[in-house]
């Protein structure tokens, strides 16, 4: 059986079963992209809870894997070489799951940028930029009689959205009919965005058709629809 006692975050969170990979998350926009796409794989995974409640992200335990206090993270018992492979930033986790179960990455190189392309604009603009609404709209933010904050993430938004309109105006998914970790990344922000944030109003969505239409597309997946709710709220380090 794999020994994964080395890491300082098994003393936290057990692992019941080291032979699978151990994911620590919480079911945010970042966090749930590794387990829909856990799910999506059927790799074999434990998930445990951080729960930003009682500040487990800032526990030493989370920190010797993540020193970013950032979900998701992972151990992944069997990584290259057969060793145990630690992983935090969602981006990479997707990658390499991707790798390893062969699933959701183009297998020709120039199809492989594109899809890290879109992976990267997902984490360099989608995810900061709605993020930005969601402080300004549904949290403290919103006390600011100053709305011009808001207004500048608003627009630019709008912008982002505008950019993810185009490209599925003749594609089924980012990379055409092919699902991959590109829509895996960025649909669960665009259901926060106007779900969690609510600020589908603010930002127009209805002008968005095709956003929209690869987004309920991507709800009804089974796998979607599972990964969203792990790990759960109620779950607790044992």
């Amino acid at each position: 059986m794999t020994d994964l006692s080395a890491f300082p975050i098994t003393k936290k969170w057990p692992a019941r079963h080291p032979d699978r990979i151990q994911l620590y998350s919480l079911p945010t926009p970042n966090g749930v992209k590794v387990s829909i796409m856990l799910e999506e794989t059927g790799l074999a995974y434990e998930p445990h809870l951080v729960s930003f409640e009682t500040n487990d992200q800032m526990s030493p335990e989370f920190l010797s894997l993540n020193p970013n206090n950032k979900i998701p993270a992972i151990i992944d018992p069997t990584g290259p070489g057969g060793k145990p492979l630690p992983l935090s930033e969602s981006g990479a986790i997707l990658v390499h799951l991707a790798d390893k179960a062969g699933k959701f990455m183009p297998q020709d190189p120039a199809g492989r940028y594109e899809t890290l392309q879109w992976l990267m604009f997902q984490m360099g603009s989608i995810g900061p930029m709605f993020g930005q609404v969601g402080f300004f709209n549904k949290f403290a933010g919103r006390e600011y009689e100053d709305k011009r904050p808001r207004d500048r993430y608003i627009a630019e938004s709008r912008r982002l959205l505008g950019v993810l309109n185009q490209r599925l105006a003749d594609r089924k998914w980012i990379m055409g009919d092919a699902y991959t970790i590109a829509d895996i990344a960025i649909f669960p922000w665009v259901r926060n965005l106007i779900g969690y944030y609510e600020a589908g109003e603010l930002v127009g969505i209805a002008d968005f058709p095709h956003v929209t239409r690869a987004l309920d597309q991507f709800l009804a997946r089974p796998a979607v629809a599972k990964g969203l709710t792990i790990p759960s709220r109620d779950a607790a380090p044992v």
